[in-house]
């Protein structure tokens, strides 16, 4: 199978396309082939696939061998692939989810080649029982959570995918190793969890790193930056657009007021392609 590295924000994947469906034993193919000493390395697989809602499907399989629902930087990379690859011409294209249904993309081009994306990540469910987590609260703000004699407050979004954000006073040099898979697990979240630590610098920029459910630390989180600056305006903390800095770099995210919808801009970049056996 031919595969193309490609990142967004250090977030890595290798992109598949031509398949018409999911390999066998995909699960275990993943967790070997993101393998960054045995394998080629990645935080996962990202197969583009035939759709009948949309102009491409998107499946994701993390580097643990579990199917992620949405992922915010995979799809920056599979409509950068798409187009810079020629299987499509147009700027606006739609690429149906696992989790957050059809998506509406926006490319921004120059001299032939996608350089920045703009994604509609489509509207933030606050619901707690439908993030899912086990608490009835709509939205669920500042709730403590204990885990090995430490308590946190988070809030709770799903972006198609769970997420739980935790302000800190420095994101940056957070101890993510210790307390990202402990929260991960944590019996509030019956299908585990995506975990933000987030310090808020300014009304229009939040420094964030992130936990990834099944993948662990990454560089960047798409999903995450979005439920990142939904909790932060729920919370008052910013204004409804902001920069959510990781430490990949930055990504452009806004709620829009009119619609409830979330939009995430930013880079993907292809790194090189290569052949894999089965």
């Amino acid at each position: 199978m031919e595969f193309t590295k490609m990142h967004g924000l250090g977030n890595d994947f290798l992109v598949f396309y031509g398949e018409q469906e999911l390999p066998e034993c995909v699960s275990e193919l993943a967790i070997q082939w993101c393998n960054r000493y045995f394998g080629v390395g990645g935080d996962g697989l990202v197969f583009i696939l035939p759709s009948e809602k949309a102009d491409f499907k998107m499946r994701i399989i993390n580097s643990d061998g579990t199917e992620a629902e949405q992922c915010g930087n995979a799809i920056r990379c599979v409509s950068k692939y798409v187009y810079d690859n020629g299987l499509t011409d147009q700027e606006r294209i739609t690429i149906e989810t696992l989790g957050a249904g059809v998506q509406q993309v926006t490319l921004q081009i120059e001299q032939g080649i996608v350089q920045t994306v703009r994604v509609d990540m489509g509207e933030p469910v606050l619901d707690g029982l439908s993030v899912p987590t086990t608490l009835e609260g709509n939205p669920v703000l500042a709730q403590p959570i204990e885990t090995d004699g430490r308590e946190f407050q988070f809030t709770a979004v799903s972006m198609g995918n769970p997420h739980c954000v935790i302000y800190v006073e420095d994101a940056p040099n957070f101890d993510l190793g210790t307390w990202g898979p402990k929260l991960e697990v944590h019996p509030f979240f019956p299908r585990k969890i995506n975990v933000e630590f987030a310090t808020v610098t300014r009304r229009d920029r939040v420094e964030m790193r992130v936990w990834e459910r099944g993948a662990g630390p990454t560089l960047a989180c798409g999903t995450g930056a979005c439920a990142t600056l939904v909790s932060s305006v729920l919370n008052g903390l910013t204004d409804r657009a902001a920069w959510i800095g990781l430490k990949g770099g930055d990504l452009f995210i806004e709620w829009d007021e009119r619609d409830n919808h979330v939009y995430m801009t930013g880079p993907a970049e292809a790194v090189f392609k290569g052949n894999i056996d089965i």
